[in-house]
């Protein structure tokens, strides 16, 4: 009875749990349309299907993301040490010099490669 005890917090949890994701595939089997589909098409937007699905994206968009990736990290590292620049000192300083100069070269290089360029 005693492990019983100890466990049942978590019986109630995954049960809970199982409820909870339980919820919407009721609901949409409840509430979905009946009936023969009148339309086959993937896209529901209102716009016909042209074309192959099997596109290549371009390149340039991985590019930019990757950027944007860089960029938001950054952004992520830069914010705290801005809350807490007067409690890290000098060290603190150099180090976070050091992070943006290393994210500004590679802004540099992508910049000189044309890797921004929209075309």
């Amino acid at each position: 009875m005693n492990v019983l005890s100890q466990h049942f917090h978590l019986l109630v949890f995954f049960v809970v749990g199982l409820f909870i994701a339980a919820i919407p595939l009721v609901a949409s089997a409840l509430l979905r349309e009946r009936g023969e589909k009148k339309d086959t098409s993937a896209y529901e937007c209102g716009m016909d299907a042209v074309g192959s699905p099997w596109v290549s994206p371009n390149i340039r968009f991985y590019f930019f993301c990757l950027v944007f990736v860089v960029f938001d990290v950054e952004a992520l590292f830069v914010f705290p040490w801005a809350v807490n620049f007067r409690g890290l000192g000098m060290e603190g300083f150099a180090a976070v010099l050091v992070f943006v100069g290393v994210l500004m070269a590679g802004l540099a290089y992508a910049w000189r490669k044309g890797l921004l360029k929209w075309e």
